[in-house]
């Protein structure tokens, strides 16, 4: 089932177009990566999706309703949450206390007493940790944490609104080689299992092609190729003009991580 699909999105900055004709597909359970080199149009595209861009041209749709232009609060209303390349926070409060305040603020109760808040939604708040392998640290200060381990408590931040679709920007960036792929295989599940669609712009290429069902490549605000990882990999142009030879060294570790 298609759960998010982009028509035609363009942006331009004065006389910069940022992104040109831009369209594509996610369905539920899908896990979509855009990727390309610096300035190609990704961020753009990526938060015309989110709202926190209004699109010149086109038009966004989330299970056939038009969130074109919607600003960020209301799209994540409508089941849309999202992650950032650098993880968002609250580095005084516990592990279990920054999901909390994430249901909180998801039932609308933001407006009761801190005192109060530190009680409410408890067991879902642990269930979500749970989901991400965090359960264990839940009474620890965030701030204590491997930088890897916040990335996986801001998954279950993004997680606490129940979302239909997760954007993720960069979400692998500043961790670890294993933590990235750990990351990565935690999401892939979740999206399988829970039919959440996810789309998300990555540098890392071991993480585009160990983990993607699907790669959209952006070059100067346009599309250049779509596909597989094994179809986006063998198109010629895309080796041209953004993978070239340590694309391809990535992708062969990538494939063969994936069989083991």
């Amino acid at each position: 089932m298609t759960l998010l699909s982009a028509d035609g999105l363009t942006k331009r900055f004065g006389g910069v177009l940022a992104a040109k004709d831009v369209s594509f597909a996610l369905n539920a359970g899908e896990m979509l990566a855009i990727i390309g080199p610096n300035g190609a149009g990704k961020s753009t595209t990526f938060n015309m999706v989110g709202g926190q861009l209004k699109p010149d041209g086109g038009r966004v749709t989330l299970a056939g309703h038009d969130i074109t232009g919607m600003p960020p609060r209301e799209v994540c209303r409508l089941g849309v949450g999202r992650t950032f390349q650098v993880a968002q926070t609250f580095l005084s409060f516990s592990v279990l206390g920054n999901v909390q305040m994430a249901l909180i603020a998801h039932h609308g109760q933001t407006r009761r007493l801190l005192a109060e808040a530190s009680a409410m939604h408890r067991e879902a708040a642990l269930a979500l940790l749970d989901r991400v392998g965090m359960a264990a640290q839940a009474g620890r200060p965030i701030g204590e944490l491997a930088y890897g381990d916040v990335k996986r408590v801001e998954l279950a931040i993004a997680l606490a609104a129940a979302p239909r679709l997760l954007l993720m920007d960069e979400p692998t960036a500043g961790m670890a080689p294993a933590e990235r792929a750990s990351l990565m295989a935690l999401v892939s599940a979740i999206a399988q299992r829970e039919g959440i669609g996810v789309l998300f712009t990555e540098h890392d290429m071991d993480a585009v092609f160990a983990h993607a069902d699907r790669i959209l490549v952006l070059v100067r605000g346009e599309i250049i190729a779509r596909g597989t990882p094994e179809e986006v990999r063998a198109d010629p142009e895309v080796q041209r003009v953004y993978l070239g030879h340590s694309g391809t060294r990535a992708a062969a570790r990538a494939r063969r991580a994936a069989h083991g």
